[in-house]
């Protein structure tokens, strides 16, 4: 795998300048916390034989089989979630009916990969770090957050190139709600 260069203009990650600014915090110098960084674009990387360079255009969308590829990865993730027994602690988050979660994040995924942008047509902006505001999240949680997910990819089938950039990129995110967790879990508490 070779790493392309971060690119310098803004992708569709989300897709529209208000949903990035309210997901990344960056729509005004104002706006962004002192000492946070915000990601405000994503670096490509391309295949062994130079393409597709994942995080230009839609190309992440397809490599992921576009939305029933994206399906297929949200319900592996959530059926792991619910029986990995070091998830059980993020599990535990959420409420017994896992179907408007899989939705949200199955919707969510689409736009950030940069296929459509369906999440915010049906549930409002996209507002990561404010819809986990209400959880305590520490080391712990994110981790079992980010095995549910490196497994879920694991089952994919994907090329081998995408699925360590899609994991590699998703851990920012993760890492972002562990930041900016309002009553953060000490790493000694874990």
């Amino acid at each position: 795998m070779s790493e392309g260069t971060p690119k310098s203009a803004p992708t569709r990650h989300p897709a529209s300048k208000a949903e990035h600014a309210s997901s990344t915090g960056s729509a005004t110098s104002a706006d962004a916390s002192p000492g946070v960084v915000f990601v405000t674009t994503i670096p490509t990387v391309s295949s062994a034989s130079g393409s597709p360079r994942y995080g230009e255009g839609d190309s992440s969308y397809r490599a992921a089989g576009e939305r029933a590829g994206i399906t297929r990865l949200v319900d592996a993730f959530y059926r792991l979630m619910d029986t990995l027994p070091e998830a059980q602690i993020i599990r535990r988050m959420h409420a017994r009916d896992l179907s408007e979660a899989r939705d949200k994040l199955t919707l969510f995924l689409c736009g950030w990969m940069n296929g459509p942008s369906l999440y915010s047509a049906k549930y409002g902006p996209i507002r990561i770090p404010s819809a986990h505001e209400h959880l305590r999240i520490g080391p712990r949680e994110r981790d079992a957050w980010l095995r549910c997910m490196e497994l879920a990819i694991a089952e994919q089938g994907y090329a081998p190139d995408f699925a360590a950039y899609l994991l590699r990129e998703l851990r920012v995110p993760a890492e972002r709600v562990l930041q900016t967790s309002r009553d953060p879990i000490a790493v000694d508490e874990t």
